[in-house]
């Protein structure tokens, strides 16, 4: 079998015809497929350069390494399944609680090279025993919940890191992206968040030529008079180089925090190729183990030199909807320019140069999303909260992951905040589970897979050979 670099190229071109697409083995010619290529790097700018800045690593490492994740995802799915991988904000929350708890970036890129592994082993797992065992492990209850706590667990950050630093920039830019996201249509509602950093970068340029410096917290818990916008880092960046590679460092404490955002990656996954195989009228459940291990090898990769974890990303899937071309070419050439853009030092500066109060209005849009995508879970699983068994532990385990409550063993251990809900909401759930009443236990939940991804567990049904 090829590794799905050869394409051919689809009618003459230039423009496919009116309701046709193209599909991924197929191409346009290689100057439009470049364009397309540039247009994916930009569709995920905002998140993928602003999930690096919040977890404190290296911007220029994070876009070179998701090019490499790119190009490994490709080769591993054979070329049937197009996909960016970029740089994953499920891991901001847990990042910042590592590093609330003493740890450096050596340490994050441990916890999560771990996580990357046992999304790895998923993958595998989910090859050999079918898409069920995902739902018999995870319920949508449980993974709503999980998802939901660790969103909501960045509400402090924003709150107490960056909104201060400048209110009333971080007010108007949550405005402009708020309208943005809203309004916008097609491929531009898909880059609302880059739209947002571009506003309020070039807001806070003409507020400092305006009103001057600002005194407030940057860096610290003291105020002090500095620039919201300073570029002086931009002006000593080279314009080539190597970004600063790092090795990770391994901490149980840290590992615990981390390990529960697997949960979310696996229903990130496994939604990204459902909504891809029906874009592309490919069923692509055959490969979504192949996928989830793609993306845990990627993220090992990643983080065992000093970048962040990757992940498949929805901005792109808004981008082949919009133009129709599903053509893993186009996704080749993009991973191109991010190995471009990661060489360039410069660029990584005026990323690592984006205002506090920029990112104060950012987040408090973006961590919300994250959040609330728990609750998309459960509308979309039709999760009867007025049952107790679904209700008590997900109840507890938000309320722990959110509030940051603590249980601590001895001096030198403790589980708390994304860990300790994480478990409580797992362990609660199938507990209580075991002990219920059987009318608790019969209430319709559809699987966290629908019907279509499930038939992954036929390989008749799926169209043919597990990848």
């Amino acid at each position: 079998m090829g590794l799905g670099v050869r394409w051919t190229l689809h009618g003459d071109g230039r423009t496919p015809a009116p309701g046709a697409v193209v599909r991924p083995d197929e191409r346009l010619s290689w100057p439009r497929t470049a364009g397309l290529g540039a247009q994916h790097v930009v569709a995920m700018f905002g998140a993928s350069f602003v999930a690096p800045v919040l977890m404190g690593l290296d911007p220029n490492l994070a876009i070179m390494m998701s090019g490499v994740a790119t190009v490994l995802f490709l080769l591993a799915t054979r070329g049937r399944v197009p996909s960016y991988l970029g740089c994953s904000l499920s891991f901001v929350g847990v990042a910042a609680a590592i590093r609330a708890g003493g740890g450096d970036s050596a340490v994050v890129t441990g916890a999560v090279f771990v996580v990357g592994a046992a999304l790895f082993l998923a993958g595998l797992a989910v090859q050999r025993f079918g898409a069920r065992i995902i739902h018999a492990a995870m319920p949508p209850v449980v993974t709503g919940a999980v998802v939901m706590l660790i969103g909501f667990n960045l509400a402090p950050v924003t709150a107490s890191t960056y909104w201060p630093q400048d209110q009333w920039t971080a007010l108007l830019t949550m405005l402009f992206t708020g309208l943005a996201v809203v309004c916008l249509r097609g491929f531009w509602s898909r880059i609302a968040i880059f739209l947002g950093l571009v506003f309020g970068y070039g807001l806070s340029w003409v507020l400092d030529r305006v009103f001057g410096r600002i005194h407030s917290a940057v860096g610290g818990p003291e105020a002090v008079d500095h620039w919201r916008l300073d570029l002086s880092g931009v002006g000593t960046a080279d314009w080539v180089g190597l970004p600063a590679f790092h090795a990770p460092a391994f901490e149980w404490s840290a590992i615990l925090i981390a390990l529960p955002v697997v949960i979310a990656l696996i229903a990130e996954n496994a939604g990204h190729i459902k909504a891809v195989g029906e874009m592309t009228g490919d069923p692509l459940d055959d490969k979504l183990g192949t996928a989830i291990a793609a993306d845990g090898a990627a993220s090992m990769l990643s983080t065992a030199v000093g970048g962040p974890p990757n992940t498949t990303y929805s901005e792109n899937i808004g981008v082949m909807a919009a133009t129709r071309v599903y053509s893993t070419a186009a996704y080749w050439a993009a991973a191109g320019f991010a190995l471009l853009f990661g060489l360039c030092p410069k660029f990584g500066a005026v990323v690592a140069a984006i205002p506090g109060g920029v990112l104060g209005g950012i987040t408090v849009i973006l961590y919300g999303m994250i959040g609330l995508l728990g609750a998309q879970i459960w509308l979309g699983a039709r999760v009867d909260l007025r049952n107790p068994l679904n209700l008590v532990p997900a109840a507890a385990g938000i309320i722990i992951g959110v509030g940051g409550v603590e249980l601590r063993f001895s001096d030198s251990f403790e589980l708390g905040g994304i860990a300790l809900g994480t478990i409580v909401v797992i362990t609660g759930y199938h507990a209580l589970r075991y002990f219920a009443p059987a009318h608790l236990k019969q209430e319709p939940q559809e699987p966290l897979l629908d019907a279509g991804t499930s038939a992954y567990d036929d390989p008749e049904a799926a169209g043919g050979k597990r990848g």
